[in-house]
């Protein structure tokens, strides 16, 4: 892996602009296992080539010129910015729209030496949040969820509650009869001193509330999937000799999930609906998005070998945004 080069000389105006984000404290995490890993690389600079497969289509290798492809294989600056983000809803919920801002709007950190510098006016080119999960590999999500965050944060405050439209089968006279029926008990009643039907005390217990996305979140779908191809980035991973890591489609519906599920939801607001731009030769882009999942420290792996692969993961998906 190369060096970590600090940016000690300015940001190439034509860099790749990557934000990093790690959480901050929570529980018995007095350092968060994701922001040791993430702090490292702030404003530091990579340099990546292109892969070769997608240099140039095959449709247009003619009209490359030995200029030409001489740019293209040009390694490209990567420029990484960090940003440690509370493990609370509510922060998440005004930080993240931010981020995906044209240009960016980032909260001013507490420690002055990680200050980021100016962000990109037209917005980051990948935006990478990692988090700390238990025990094992490395872990690459693929989907975020809207709904189904039951868990409090770490101010002890929980997620908002989301009303959802009330199930169609739910307001059925049938659906009425059975509640009324529960709430009654069963037809062979109990029988009291008095030879009466005792009818037992019964508590229709309301379900707890859902809690996620909503207002401002509508247009968008229950789940989210990311656009990186997680499945050849783990090949890739797995073949530098990083084994420990695998993909998965479970966040685990807490401040992680919620984070990922914000950011792919922002890094697709204002894009317009499929059909209305099939006439279009490309369809719009969306900033990358990604979630990775890292153990405790040393659980199996050290930070530094986490930090490593928060590297080669930058460095593949930048190779595929190569800038011509």
């Amino acid at each position: 892996m190369p060096p970590v080069v600090p940016a000690t000389d300015g940001i190439d105006p034509n860099a790749l602009r990557v934000l990093i984000t790690g959480f901050g404290p929570f529980d018995k995490y007095k350092e968060n296992p994701s922001w040791l890993a993430v702090k490292p690389l702030h404003n530091t600079i990579l340099y990546t080539d292109p892969p070769t497969d997608l240099l140039v289509p095959n449709d247009q290798a003619a009209m490359i010129t030995d200029e030409m492809e001489e740019f293209l294989r040009r390694p490209q600056q990567i420029h990484i910015s960090t940003l440690e983000v509370p493990v609370s809803y509510q922060a998440v919920l005004s930080i993240t729209p931010g981020l995906h801002g044209r240009p960016p709007v980032l909260p001013r950190p507490n420690d002055p030496a990680l200050a980021v510098p100016p962000p990109p006016a037209n917005g980051y080119d990948f935006i990478f949040h990692v988090g700390v999960a238990g025990r094992g590999p490395l872990r690459i999500e693929r989907l975020g969820h809207k709904n189904g965050y039951r868990m409090k944060d770490k101010d002890g405050e929980y997620a908002p509650i989301v009303h959802l439209p009330k199930d169609p089968i739910g307001d059925t006279a049938e659906a009425e009869l059975q509640r009324m029926e529960r709430m009654l008990g069963p037809p062979h009643a109990l029988h009291g001193p008095n030879h009466g039907p005792e009818v037992p005390e019964v508590v229709d217990i309301p379900p707890p509330p859902n809690r996620g996305f909503g207002k401002g979140y509508e247009q968008f779908a229950d789940e989210l999937s990311t656009d990186v191809d997680v499945p050849k980035l783990i090949v890739h991973l797995k073949e530098s000799g990083i084994d420990q890591v695998y993909s998965s489609m479970d966040a685990g519906h807490y401040l992680c999930d919620f984070i990922f599920y914000c950011s792919l939801a922002e890094s697709r607001r204002g894009i317009l609906p499929q059909e209305k731009f099939k006439e279009r030769s490309t369809p719009p882009k969306t900033t990358p998005v990604l979630f990775l999942h890292v153990p405790p420290v040393d659980q199996p792996l050290s930070t530094e070998q986490v930090t490593d692969a928060i590297q080669r993961i930058v460095l593949w998906v930048c190779g595929r945004l190569h800038h011509p």
